[in-house]
C-alpha cells in the first residue's frame, strides 16, 4: 500500500456526496441557518403532499438502498421510496409525504427506519418502509440532510450541508441541532456518518474533514485526515477500530486505529488507477466490503479493505449505493434505479 497522499485543494461550492456524483446540476443556495434546538413538528394531514405514484418509481434516480430485516428499501428522487420482499426481483412504491429528493435511509430493525433529504427533511417508518410520516423539516436552510444513523429505535443522528448535525433521543419525536459539538468553524458539509466496531461514530465530509466520537455522539474530536478533497462516505469493517473513507477520483483510505493514522488503498482498474468518484459502500454478511461509484464502478474486498478487486459495469451508469440482495447477489442503486446484479456487480444472466 502507498503512504497517505495529500490531494488537490477544495473547491466551492463543494461536491455533495451521492447527490453531486449523480446530479450534476445540483447546487446549494443560501447560507447556513444557525438556530436554537429545533423540535420536530408534524404537518397536518391536509397540508401533506405525497410523492407521485409511478410504475417506474424503481427505475428513477435512487440514492440509497438498505435492509429492513429481509426486506430491501431504496430512496431517491421526487420522494420515491420503493421496497422489495423478493430479493430485488420486484419493487413496490411506498406512500411517502414528500416530493423532495431523498438522499439516505437507515433501519435499526425490520420495522423502524428513517430517511433524510432536501429541505432538511426527516421521514420515519414503523412498518418496514411501507408507509412514512414526516418528522421534521427546516425550509429556511435551503439545504439537504445527507446521511442518517441510529443506534437503536430511540437514539440517532442526521448530518448534512453546512455542518448540520441533528440528534434525537426519542425516535425522532424531537430533533435537536447539535452542530456546536463539532470543531467545524468553516461549516464544511457533513456527507456521511457511520459506526466503527468497538470504537464509536465517525463523520466525513467536505475538504477532507473528519470527526470521531468514542462516546457515540456526545463529544467529538476533529481529525487531521490524509486527504484535502471531499469525502463522500465512510464505513466500518468487521474488525475493531477499522474503517474506510472514500471520495473523489477513486480516493480510498484505510485506518486500523479509529482514524488516528491512515494508508491509501490503491484501486487498479483494467486501464490503470480507478479515477471515478466513490459514493456508497456496504459490509456484507461474510465480512466482505463493496464500494460503488461513478462510471459503474463496483470494487470489492475480502480482506477487510486491505486490497480490492475492481469492476466497471459496461453501461457506465453511476451507482450511488449498494447492499446484499440476500441470496449472494448485490442490489445497486443509482441513475438507473435499483436492480440486482451478480456478486461482482455484473448483470445477471437471463
Amino acid at each position: 500500500m502507498n503512504e497517505p497522499v495529500m490531494a488537490v485543494g477544495r473547491c466551492r461550492p463543494p461536491v455533495l456526496r451521492r447527490v453531486a456524483l449523480l446530479v450534476s446540476a445540483l447546487s446549494l443556495l443560501g447560507s447556513a441557518v444557525l438556530s436554537a434546538p429545533v423540535m420536530a413538528v408534524a404537518a397536518s394531514t391536509s397540508d401533506v403532499i405525497y410523492s407521485v405514484e409511478s410504475a417506474k418509481a424503481s427505475k428513477t434516480l435512487m440514492l440509497d438502498v438498505v435492509h429492513a430485516g429481509k426486506r430491501l428499501v431504496a430512496v431517491g428522487d421526487r420522494g420515491h421510496i420503493v421496497y422489495s420482499d423478493d430479493q430485488g426481483g420486484s419493487w413496490t412504491q411506498a406512500k411517502v409525504p414528500t416530493r423532495q429528493l431523498l438522499t439516505a435511509v437507515f433501519f435499526v430493525d425490520d420495522k423502524h427506519g428513517w430517511a433524510v433529504g432536501h429541505d432538511a427533511q426527516i421521514l420515519a417508518s414503523e412498518d418496514g418502509g411501507s408507509t412514512w410520516t414526516k418528522q421534521f423539516e427546516d425550509l429556511p436552510r435551503e439545504s439537504p440532510l445527507l446521511d442518517v444513523w441510529f443506534k437503536d429505535a430511540s437514539n440517532g443522528f442526521a448530518v448534512g450541508a453546512y455542518g448540520a448535525l441533528f440528534e434525537t433521543t426519542d425516535g425522532g419525536k424531537h430533533w435537536e441541532e447539535v452542530g456546536d459539538r463539532l470543531d467545524n468553524e468553516d461549516q464544511f458539509h457533513l456527507n456521511a456518518i457511520a459506526a466503527v466496531k468497538d470504537a464509536g461514530l465517525f463523520i466525513v465530509g467536505e475538504a477532507g474533514s473528519m470527526f470521531r466520537s468514542s462516546d457515540w455522539g456526545q463529544t467529538w474530536e476533529k481529525i487531521e485526515g490524509p486527504y484535502e478533497g471531499s469525502l463522500f462516505g465512510v464505513i466500518g469493517t468487521a474488525q475493531p477500530s477499522t474503517l474506510l473513507a472514500y471520495g473523489l477520483r477513486g480516493n480510498l483510505y484505510r485506518s486500523t486505529d479509529f482514524g488516528s493514522t491512515w494508508e491509501q488503498v490503491e484501486l487498479k482498474a483494467t486501464r490503470g488507477a480507478l479515477e471515478f468518484g466513490l459514493s456508497g459502500a456496504t459490509l456484507l454478511p461474510d465480512g466482505s466490503i463493496v464500494i460503488v461509484g461513478n462510471g459503474g464502478s463496483v470494487v470489492r474486498s475480502s480482506d477487510d479493505g486491505v486490497t480490492f478487486s475492481v469492476f466497471n459495469r459496461p453501461d457506465r451508469i453511476s451507482v450511488a449505493a449498494v447492499t446484499a440482495a440476500g441470496n449472494g447477489n448485490l442490489i445497486l442503486a443509482g441513475q438507473g434505479g435499483v436492480h440486482a446484479t451478480t456478486p461482482t456487480g455484473a448483470e445477471l444472466s437471463k
